[in-house]
């Protein structure tokens, strides 16, 4: 019995989490098709927004010729563009919710905000990308392919909402919480995540720098918020306790007065206990979800 409920108390919330991430995926695809424009005013306002562009920001043409000079760049910057952004960023939550469990709301909320943004932006400013918008640059995936935009348009993809940019802006979700999480040398490895998605979604000309900028200040935004909600969140808790101890006849006094658990004594490694306190501590560190980071946490064992 003891083995049954243990394994419903691992089961029922990876369940419910799963389900919850598929509702919030439904509703992604949902949310790009609704926000879908036709060409025109997206194309006015990727005419307005390369002239901006050009008073204060390299040229993504020059870039992506520069780019294009090597054989194979566009085939392998497609490849990533396509294969990379949702495995990649549901092999975060993943590695999050087995190895970091205490990590893991925070930053699904942090993506679920970041999402949320980026579609609100696409509603109000329709963007076509560079490749549509007749600037200079070549359309990888059309000339070279593989395509993430299919000629149908009952696709995920919202060919009209370049801004801003949610591969780098998920991109840099996945590299800041690795580097803040793990404590592996491989951390930095996955953090190029970042810096090559960038390459990449200007290479195959998909996006323009102020994708990328805007991704990243909304960002920065949806963290600050989901951190300001957890410390009220928490202030609110710590009144509440507050609230049970005065409603329990019991002063701060009497707090004062308990040993705290940290300052116990340890027993002795020679009296027994001490051997049984190093096997349960032994025990606990095997098990998923703990926060104590492994040596290569980032790598599969």
């Amino acid at each position: 019995m003891a083995s049954v409920a243990m394994r419903r108390g691992v089961v029922r919330p990876l369940v419910t989490e799963v389900g919850l991430l598929a509702v919030l995926f439904a509703f992604y695809k949902w949310g790009r098709m609704l926000v879908a424009h036709g060409p025109g005013v997206a194309m006015e306002n990727a005419t307005r927004l390369w002239g901006f562009e050009r008073s204060w920001l390299p040229s993504e043409v020059g870039f992506q010729h520069w780019a294009l000079e090597w054989d194979h760049t566009a085939f392998l910057a497609n490849v990533y563009y396509v294969g990379v952004h949702f495995p990649g960023t549901a092999l975060l939550l993943i590695w999050l919710y087995t190895r970091h469990r205490s990590s893991y709301s925070r930053v699904r909320n942090q993506l679920v905000a970041l999402t949320a943004a980026g579609l609100f932006v696409q509603m109000f400013f329709p963007l076509a990308p560079p490749r549509l918008a007749g600037v200079g640059l070549v359309d990888t995936m059309l000339t070279v392919g593989p395509s993430a935009y299919p000629a149908e348009t009952d696709g995920i993809a919202n060919q009209f909402g370049a801004m801003p940019s949610l591969h780098i802006g998920w991109a840099l979700l996945v590299a800041v919480t690795v580097v803040r999480v793990s404590r592996s040398r491989w951390r930095w490895v996955v953090a190029l995540h970042a810096p090559v998605t960038v390459f990449v979604v200007v290479v195959t000309a998909n996006h323009y720098w102020t994708d990328g900028i805007v991704a990243a200040l909304l960002l920065a935004t949806a963290m600050a918020i989901v951190s300001l909600v957890g410390r009220v969140r928490q202030g609110g808790g710590h009144a509440a306790d507050a609230h049970e101890f005065r409603g329990s006849g019991r002063s701060s006094g009497d707090l004062a007065d308990r040993e705290p658990r940290a300052a116990r004594p340890v027993p002795a490694a020679g009296d027994g206990h001490g051997d049984r306190l190093h096997d349960r501590e032994g025990d606990r560190d095997g098990v998923p979800g703990t926060d104590a980071p492994a040596r290569d946490d980032l790598v599969l064992a």
